[in-house]
């Protein structure tokens, strides 16, 4: 992995920690206020480290998971993104993809496009992406 690769890795892995740090932080001091948004946090951490660890490995598996989770991510991002900015009182508190993403500069929006976009251009030998 090379170039546009490794800076998808880095930006997903940098985002993974971030959420994970900002999910277990949430849980922690007052999941009761916000417990939706507190579990979406962290399912959103779960689905970043694991997209990273699939963007990193080989083997058709791992492209698997990672088309997988990365799906899951942009659609996880539009319907959380969506329900927040027209039903805003379901999330009393943001989670990482509130807002599309507001809280991180919109990066939940736009890495899983970009992560799709590598993907595609670099199937595992023997897979048709």
């Amino acid at each position: 992995m090379s170039g546009v690769g490794r800076v998808l890795v880095a930006v997903y892995g940098v985002l993974a920690l971030a959420a994970l740090g900002r999910s277990f932080v949430q849980i922690v001091q007052k999941f009761d206020e916000a417990p939706v948004a507190y579990a979406l946090s962290a399912l959103a951490a779960a689905v970043y480290v694991l997209a990273t660890i699939a963007l990193v490995a080989r083997g058709r598996t791992w492209y698997r998971i990672a088309w997988a989770t990365i799906v899951f991510e942009f659609t996880g991002v539009l319907v959380v993104g969506t329900l927040s900015v027209v039903m805003p009182e379901l999330f009393p508190h943001d989670t990482v993809w509130s807002w599309f993403g507001r809280g991180y500069v919109f990066v939940p929006l736009v890495l899983p496009v970009l992560g799709m976009w590598w993907l595609a251009k670099h199937p595992v030998e023997g897979d048709e992406a």
